[in-house]
């Protein structure tokens, strides 16, 4: 019976992500005027985000390295309709984390919502990454997410309420072969937002929230900006459209709920984890040894922009399933 009450809960949970894309006028206007943070804005599922919530006239804070592409996203930003303020942060520098929460509430009263957003990943067999790949992996998706955090949580405390929204992902849960720093930390942030989230009960802190977001594999230049020892180009299948965790992430700014998986893929891996956590996560192995060794084309080792940005991967889509497209389609043309 626990089991079947949670698969009730679970598809319930479903049927309501899968009404939230589409915002009610109501809805709507909760969001004009509200001040959100967002980090890893240049591009991606920040960027994406950081539009979408312009478009409802809210003020973006936009954070990360890449200032010339910030300024770019700014101006797209007020063009849509919303205020946008650019600040060069290093996530992994807990002191400009600091400070952008310090210039965001200064410049726009308070901030309603921070979204530790950005995030990088090493792709290989674990020991031919090098150390210090994994070391800014852990860096960048885990320490900067408890800088981010603890900011602005500190922020939240002192003006009496916030949302605070952190990108985990299904490897969370379902930990990935060929990606597993970058599980390790997914899997962080998650224990992150519980111990947080049980923090503010205990203080009866009600009008302060925690929401961890876990997207699906979604096609944003990610996989173009990873750290890559595999020996193939960056590969996986049947990844989502950026659009689909953009969504997830505004409503959650507006709904906040403690664990907040992305689309039908994304519930689906989540529950069959619950279910059957060995055959999940082997099938996933599988699948991911498949497509990254077996059928990728070659490609040479990088670093990616884990040490320092790149002005490449810039739009918020990856292009990664049209380039997967091509190569599959050449792979048979060649046989």
């Amino acid at each position: 019976m626990p089991k079947l009450t949670r698969l009730m809960a679970v598809a319930m949970l479903f049927l309501l992500q899968a009404c939230a894309s589409v915002l009610s006028e109501a809805e709507q206007r909760q969001v004009a005027g509200k001040t959100y943070v967002i980090t890893g804005a240049s591009s991606g599922i920040g960027r994406g985000t950081a539009l979408r919530l312009a478009a409802l006239h809210a003020n973006v804070v936009l954070a990360a390295r890449r200032t010339d592409l910030l300024r770019e996203v700014a101006e797209q930003a007020q063009a849509a309709g919303g205020t946008a303020m650019v600040a060069t942060v290093d996530v992994a520098n807990p002191a400009d984390m600091q400070r952008l929460a310090e210039t965001a509430a200064t410049r726009f009263g308070r901030i309603d919502v921070w979204i530790n957003n950005a995030g990088v990943g090493a792709i290989g067999n674990f020991e031919a990454i090098p150390i210090a790949d994994h070391a800014r992996v852990v860096d960048v998706n885990l320490k900067g997410v408890i800088y981010g955090s603890h900011a602005a949580l500190r922020q939240f405390k002192l003006q009496g309420s916030g949302t605070l929204i952190n990108i985990g992902s299904v490897e969370s849960v379902v930990p990935q072969a060929y990606h597993a720093s970058y599980s390790a930390t997914k899997a962080a942030v998650l224990a992150l937002g519980r111990a947080l989230n049980e923090e503010l009960r205990l203080a009866g802190a009600k009008t302060i929230t925690v929401s961890t977001v876990m997207p699906f594999a979604t096609d944003t230049p990610f996989f173009e900006h990873a750290a890559n020892y595999s020996g193939g180009t960056p590969r996986m299948p049947a990844m989502d459209d950026p659009a689909e965790a953009v969504d997830a992430i505004v409503y959650a700014s507006l709904y906040p709920r403690e664990e907040v998986p992305v689309g039908w893929k994304g519930h689906g891996a989540m529950v069959g984890h619950w279910l059957a956590p060995d055959i999940t996560e082997s099938v996933s192995a599988n699948v991911a040894h498949k497509y990254q060794f077996d059928t990728a084309p070659p490609a040479p080792p990088t670093s990616g922009s884990l040490h320092a940005p790149q002005p490449n991967g810039r739009g918020v889509d990856g292009g990664v399933r049209e380039r997967m497209e091509r190569e599959n389609a050449a792979a048979k043309k060649g046989k």
